[in-house]
């Protein structure tokens, strides 16, 4: 277990941030594999996939609930030498966990599967989601007790280990999606679901690793399957800080729903092509998402240690080191972005919406840094709200106008993606406004333990 308390913050942040994007880069390449093999099967496939893969932000939404809140109280709990506090939010964060990964796996198996039929551009889309839904479920029910283990480990300072069980994950998934998807050395290819298969396998033996692994990276806290009985006063404390966070990403799937919903009049090369470009972009994301993960514990810590000055300087530096990873990036697909498109496909119809929708959202990518960036902060400071605030506001800028604009004749894919620059400006703004008036709030007589 690190303390973060001191030593360099700049140091802290960037060794840490390191880790978790080569974990996060792991996890995303899960999609990004499924999405290579499900590709050669055509429009239907790659559109059904990533029509699918939208119920991903539904269980990343529900799993923020119970893991941003678990790692809010037990960074803080840490900060302030409290291992008895922390000991009860791992319980009771693992409790919540594993019942609300049963509640998906229901209504994932009975609700779900109709939802993305509904939003499949023609019916052999449609049947490419339910199969790949139906053999990815198992992975999405895990993400909720994994996500508290993760969170407990970044709260206590451990990135390293889990890095390397999340890229030994990935290389099994990778020799998997093969086989299950075209049948390589079977003779038997499961098309779509072998793509949900095999990142379903790797995820139950990255989850065993985890367990396994827990008690030996870090020595203060235990996995203690005798201690999950449910406090319903803990649940809530939980769920106080981290449902905003929750809703903060319901809004990306109604914002991720509502394209798909305005551009399945465009057809199935419009959605592939959108979805291997939104996949693309949240790839391209990943560093400043790791930069936004460290943030939370450092400035978690120092917050539970009464260090103002170092929480403050915690997010001077993630702005700017976020801020600088960004502005490479917008660069890179200003000038290049069809040298990743065409890794997954090479219909001309379909690179050319994944390569505009790339080049016009690049404009956006500064801004989304510094909203992952308030977010860190307002998960280290135990509220939340302020970042479901500034998604509310973005989602408001962005639905009613591009409902408004599906109804005129002549609006271009085009159209939606500077509308959603527009409105991903005006919630960094709110962010970066709201953080201010936090950190007045929060910081003022603040002590030193």
């Amino acid at each position: 277990m690190r303390d973060l308390t001191t030593g360099s913050i700049p140091r802290h942040l960037v060794g840490m941030a390191a880790f978790i994007g080569v974990g996060l880069v792991a996890q995303t390449a899960y999609f990004l594999v499924d999405l290579y093999f499900v590709a050669r099967l055509g429009d239907a496939a790659i559109a059904g996939v990533a029509s699918a893969g939208a119920s991903t932000f539904i269980v990343m939404a529900a799993t923020q609930l119970v893991a941003v809140g678990a790692l809010a109280l037990i960074a803080q709990a840490i900060g302030r030498r409290d291992d008895a506090d922390a000991q009860t939010v791992v319980d009771q964060a693992l409790s919540m966990s594993l019942a609300m990964g049963l509640v998906t796996a229901v209504l994932g198996y009975t609700v779900g599967l109709g939802a993305v039929r509904a939003l499949g551009a023609d019916a052999a889309t449609g049947d490419a989601a339910v199969a790949y839904l139906v053999a990815f479920l198992p992975s999405l029910v895990l993400m909720f007790p994994l996500a508290v283990i993760g969170s407990t480990l970044r709260a206590a300072g451990v990135v390293g280990p889990p890095m390397v069980i999340q890229i030994a994950t990935i290389g099994i998934n990778i020799v998997l999606a093969p086989v299950l998807v075209a049948g390589w050395g079977t003779g038997h290819p499961l098309g779509v679901a072998g793509a949900g298969w095999a990142s379903s396998i790797a995820t139950v033996i990255g989850g065993i690793a985890f367990c396994i692994g827990f008690g030996r990276w870090q020595h203060r806290l235990r996995l203690r399957p005798g201690a999950l009985a449910p406090i319903w006063q803990q649940w809530w404390r939980i769920t106080a800080v981290g449902l905003p966070a929750s809703g903060e990403f319901l809004m990306m799937f109604l914002l991720n729903a509502v394209i798909f919903w305005i551009i399945r009049d465009y057809g199935a090369a419009a959605q592939a092509g959108y979805g291997i470009g939104s996949r693309l972009m949240q790839s391209i994301f990943l560093p400043a998402m790791a930069v936004a993960f460290a943030t939370a514990p450092i400035a978690g810590q120092n917050f539970g240690a009464g260090q103002a000055d170092r929480v403050r300087a915690t997010f001077r530096a993630a702005a700017i080191i976020g801020s600088s990873l960004m502005v490479v990036l917008t660069l890179f697909c200003q000038w290049r972005p069809e040298l990743l498109v065409v890794l997954f496909t090479d219909e001309a119809a379909v690179v050319a919406v994944a390569v505009d929708y790339l080049r016009i959202i690049s404009l956006n990518f500064v801004a989304i840094g510094l909203v992952f960036a308030c977010s860190g902060m307002f998960q280290a400071l135990g509220d939340t709200r302020p970042a479901l605030i500034s998604s509310i506001v973005r989602a408001v800028a962005f639905i009613g106008p591009a409902l408004l604009m599906a109804r005129q004749p002549g609006v271009a894919l085009h159209d939606l993606w500077y509308l959603s620059v527009a409105a991903v400006t005006v919630q960094a703004l709110v962010s970066l406004w709201l953080l201010r008036g936090q950190l007045q709030t929060k910081l003022a007589g603040l002590v030193p333990v």
